[in-house]
């Protein structure tokens, strides 16, 4: 671990940015931050997975003990959270909005929104009691989390002795937390609101089996190589014994799982009462989230009838591009279209790494270009000390992450670093090839520059600037519990980048890409699009899971024919890529169903940037600034763009 670059460079840039761009308090407004205060540190409190992702004790030092606890999920603590979250509505239904910036009040509604998702979370979907991957991940991502935000003790050694005894705490608390967790599920099974199968195999028994691995052998082993000081001994004898126990208690959670929804201990064969799907929201529940969520006004039918024309838009754009990489490749392309794509796409694959080691060193070579062409362009300003690793997804964390991801330094302190994750193929060749060198530029922009790294850093140097209440990720940080409200500022701009690096800039006409690279751009584009067709026909009934599987194969990767049936293995016939798309796309596939709303937040956020880039320079012509945008859009926060989309405008005309 190593504490956080300063980026002082982009301090000057920003702190000038927000100053010509940042409504006047008003009168009303530190009143309100006292409330807001209150309520964030109440939240934090009683979420303690959230709090580490964040950094809650850089925030207030009451927060620091929580960093060794995990969440209650009891009956009992979740119905004195439901009462808190009540008196916390009413003291801010009772703050005035007259005397309040426009900021304020942007912070007061984001609060507001978010305590009727908790409320609603617990009250009417009563999703405690079916939150079968939150119980068996959050552990593991409360302890990543954890050592990521450990203080630099050594070249190779983190944590101070009161970090580290924290960090024996939480794992010490894990059986309680798998405990309350049995009771809540308990409570589903009898009142029949329960996980869908794929959760209950995937989360149930392989994520449970994957953070008994963790606790007994990788933790321990970990803190070995990292321990440092003279209570290293005492501090590893204390932290094997907790890992011993949690291991256990989560070798009892899969036996648990295994008793309640599987006929025999071989947990092959799911009782009856589990067999079938349960995974969609319903229409009326994301209508529900798509306004109170994300604050968006469309409806899921409307999304859904609109989404198929932009599949299909962007998809002759790249039946376009591919006839041009074809004429640059040499290559005698069918006349059909789809056909023509996926012929450029087979040669493509040709270039691929030969092993996971490689991979991962190819993704680390991009990220250096695509940093090397932001500064050469003046994209961004970029400080000499900006720094983006790339590592390896953590086994716990493989099967929710698909290709890469990216999980931000806690943003109220002043150590830990970010995570570029990058999931192992365990050597797939076929897997491998989908992941060939032109295919990597796009994905590394998105998870890092200017995508993710850039976003979040950016963001955490404004922290002072940002109402804490617009970092929060109520209800989990990253799984079927989650709001996702977080998700439409951060995924929209890390997908508005991939496409940002497409455009013309200085010193560079025709953008970043090749072309092969940006074939590969379009198809990110493409998929994030069917996303939305997808996800609002999952979860409201329009359309299989299997239906969804074949669409997305045919769709992103110009792969004629069904999957068929997810739950056998795929047909002998197919060939090694469609077997290879269809897998991947199941995937996909089951993520979406676990994470209703999250899948269209990608492009549905993006568009609002764009739409708010054209106004603005609609607005400020020939005054308009891309990098001022950049940074005035990223330093509103991670809430949805519908708050802030006219104050934002409002304060880009402005006088300076």
């Amino acid at each position: 671990m190593r504490a956080r670059p300063a980026l002082s460079g982009l301090l000057v840039a920003l702190a000038h940015a927000v100053a010509c761009h940042r409504p006047a308090p008003g009168s009303g407004d530190a009143a309100l931050a006292a409330t807001l205060h209150t309520y964030v540190v109440g939240l934090l409190t009683r979420n303690p997975t959230m709090n580490t992702y964040l950094g809650g004790s850089g925030l207030d030092p009451a927060l620091r003990d929580v960093d060794g606890r995990l969440r209650d999920d009891s009956p009992a603590a979740i119905a004195d959270e439901d009462h808190w979250l009540e008196s916390e509505r009413l003291a801010l239904d009772n703050v005035p909005t007259s005397p309040l910036s426009s900021e304020a009040r942007i912070d007061r509604e984001v609060a507001l929104a978010q305590i009727a998702f908790l409320l609603h979370q617990h009250q009417v979907r009563r999703y405690q009691e079916r939150a079968l991957d939150t119980y068996a991940l959050e552990p593991f991502r409360a302890i990543d989390w954890q050592l990521q935000g450990l203080t630099t003790t050594g070249a190779k050694t983190a944590g101070t002795p009161d970090e580290w005894t924290l960090v024996v705490a939480r794992v010490k608390a894990v059986p309680a937390f798998l405990d309350a967790a049995e009771t809540e599920l308990k409570a589903g099974v009898a009142s029949g609101n329960t996980p869908d199968r794929r959760m209950i195999v995937r989360d149930g028994i392989g994520t449970a089996e994957s953070a008994a691995t963790y606790f007994g052998a990788t933790l321990p082993d970990l803190a070995s190589d990292r321990l440092a000081g003279p209570d290293r001994t005492h501090v590893l004898d204390d932290l094997k014994v907790a890992c011993g126990q949690a291991a256990g208690a989560y070798r009892r959670f899969r036996d648990f799982v295994t008793a309640t929804y599987f006929t025999d201990a071989t947990a092959k064969t799911l009782k009856p009462a589990f067999t079938a799907d349960r995974f969609a929201l319903g229409e009326t529940e994301y209508d529900w989230a798509l306004q109170n969520n994300l604050r968006v006004t469309e409806t899921a039918a409307r999304l859904f009838d609109e989404s198929w024309p932009i599949v299909q838009a962007t998809r002759q754009q790249m039946i376009e591009l591919a006839r041009k990489v074809g004429a640059e490749q040499n290559l005698d392309l069918p006349a059909d279209g789809a056909a023509a794509v996926r012929a450029v796409f087979d040669r493509l694959s040709q270039d691929a790494p030969a092993s996971d080691a490689e991979l991962l060193a190819w993704y680390r070579d991009e990220v250096h270009k695509l940093v090397d062409y932001g500064r050469e362009t003046r994209l961004f300003d970029i400080p000499d000390d900006y720094q983006l690793e790339v590592t390896e997804t953590p086994p716990p964390l493989q099967a929710s992450i698909d290709g890469a991801a990216y999980y931000p330094a806690p943003p109220f302190k002043q150590t830990g670093v970010g995570h570029f994750y990058v999931s192992p193929t365990h050597d797939d060749r076929a897997a491998l090839q989908a992941s060939n060198r032109a295919s990597l530029a796009d994905l590394a922009a998105h998870e890092g520059f200017p995508g993710h790294d850039w976003y979040y850093k950016v963001l955490t140097d404004a922290r002072d600037r940002v109402s804490p209440v617009r970092w929060l990720t109520p209800g989990s940080v990253e799984d079927s519990a989650s709001m996702w409200e977080d998700s439409m500022a951060a995924e929209g701009w890390a997908l508005y980048a991939e496409g940002l690096l497409a455009e013309p800039a200085h010193t560079a006409p025709g953008g970043f890409y090749s072309s092969a690279e940006h074939l590969y751009q379009l198809q990110g584009e493409l998929y994030r699009d069917l996303r939305v067709r997808i996800d609002t026909g999952l979860h409201t009934g329009r359309m299989t899971y299997d239906e969804a599987t074949t669409l997305f194969s045919e769709t992103v990767d110009f792969l004629p024919g069904s999957c068929g049936p997810t739950d056998i293995p795929p047909a002998p016939g197919l060939t090694p890529a469609k077997r290879a798309s269809c897998a991947a796309a199941e995937r996909a596939i089951f993520r979406y169903s676990k994470w209703p709303t999250q899948a269209i937040t990608y492009r549905l956020g993006k568009d609002q940037i764009l739409a708010l880039r054209a106004d603005a320079e609609k607005a400020l012509g020939d005054a308009f600034s891309p990098k001022n945008f950049h940074l005035a859009f990223i330093r509103e926060g991670t809430i949805p763009p519908g708050y802030f989309r006219d104050t934002l405008l409002a304060e880009l005309q402005k006088p300076r």
